[in-house]
C-alpha cells in the first residue's frame, strides 16, 4: 500500500514540475514579441512564411478532403432525421453546434497536430541532440526567438485560416454533395443555416482557434528543447508532445465552450 502511495505521489510531483516548466516556457515565448529586437527581423519573417507554408497551404488538401467528408455525413444524416418543413431550422442550429463550433476547431487542430506539431518537435529535437541550439547561443542569437517565435505565428495563423477553410468547405460542400447524391429535402438549407450561425458562434472560433494554434505550438516545442544529447529520446518526446497537444486541445475546448455557453 505504502508503495502505491509512493508511486501516486511520485507521478503528482512529476506532472506538477512538468506544468510548471511548461508555463515557464510559454511565459518566455509569450514574451518574445514585446522585447525590441535589432537584428534577426528578415530571418524570422522569411522562417513565419516558411511555417505558414507549411502549416497551412500543404496541408490544404487534407483538410478539405476531412472538411468534405464531415460535412457531407452530418449534412446527409441530419436532413434525413430532420427533412420535414418543421424540422429545418433544427438542421441549421444543429449544422453551426457541430461543425462551426465544436468539429471544426477540433477536426482542424487535430490535423495541424498530425503534420506540424510532429514535424516541429522532430525538426527541435534534432537540433538540439546536433548541438545547432548551442551554436545559436554561441553566436549572441536568442534561439527562442529565431525559432520559436515564427513558429508560434505561423502555426496560430495557419489554425486560424484552416478553421474558416474547413468550416466553409464542410458546410457548402457537404450541401453539394447531399444535393448531388441523394434525395433528402434541402430546401432553404443555407438559409437557415445562415440564420444559426451568431457572432459569438465566429467569435468562439476565433478564440480557440487562436488558442489552439498557440498551445499546439508550445507543446511541441517544449518537447523539442528537451531532447538533449541521446537521438534515442526523440521518438519518445515526438509521442509525448502529440498526445499533450491533443489533450490540451480538448481541455481547451471544453472550458472556452462552458464560458461562452453555458
Amino acid at each position: 500500500m505504502s508503495g502505491l502511495v509512493q508511486a501516486i505521489g511520485r507521478r503528482t510531483i512529476s506532472s506538477v514540475n512538468h506544468m510548471l516548466n511548461l508555463l515557464a516556457f510559454t511565459n518566455r515565448i509569450a514574451g518574445i514579441p514585446f522585447r525590441r529586437h535589432e537584428t534577426g527581423k528578415k530571418l524570422v519573417l522569411r522562417f513565419t512564411f516558411e511555417q505558414i507554408y507549411f502549416t497551412a497551404i500543404q496541408a490544404l488538401p487534407i483538410v478539405l478532403f476531412v472538411a468534405l467528408i464531415t460535412g457531407s455525413m452530418i449534412v446527409i444524416q441530419l436532413t434525413r432525421q430532420f427533412g420535414t418543413a418543421e424540422g429545418r431550422y433544427i438542421v441549421g442550429e444543429l449544422i453551426v453546434i457541430l461543425v462551426v463550433r465544436e468539429l471544426g476547431p477540433l477536426f482542424t487542430a487535430i490535423i495541424v497536430i498530425l503534420r506540424s506539431a510532429v514535424a516541429v518537435t522532430v525538426e527541435t529535437s534534432y537540433m538540439a541532440v546536433l548541438g545547432e541550439l548551442d551554436a545559436l547561443e554561441m553566436q549572441g542569437i536568442d534561439p527562442v526567438r529565431i525559432i520559436c517565435l515564427p513558429r508560434l505565428i505561423g502555426i496560430t495563423v495557419a489554425v486560424l485560416c484552416l478553421f474558416f477553410i474547413f468550416d466553409m468547405v464542410a458546410i457548402l460542400g457537404g450541401y453539394a454533395v447531399a444535393w448531388t447524391v441523394t434525395d433528402v429535402p434541402l430546401e432553404n438549407f443555407l438559409e437557415e443555416t445562415g440564420k444559426a450561425i451568431s457572432g459569438i458562434d465566429i467569435t468562439v472560433g476565433i478564440v480557440k482557434a487562436i488558442f489552439f494554434g498557440f498551445t499546439i505550438t508550445v507543446t511541441s516545442l517544449y518537447r523539442g528543447f528537451r531532447v538533449k544529447r541521446s537521438f534515442t529520446d526523440i521518438p519518445s518526446e515526438t509521442s509525448k508532445a502529440a498526445v499533450e497537444c491533443l489533450l490540451y486541445c480538448l481541455f481547451i475546448n471544453i472550458i472556452i465552450s462552458v464560458i461562452f455557453y453555458i
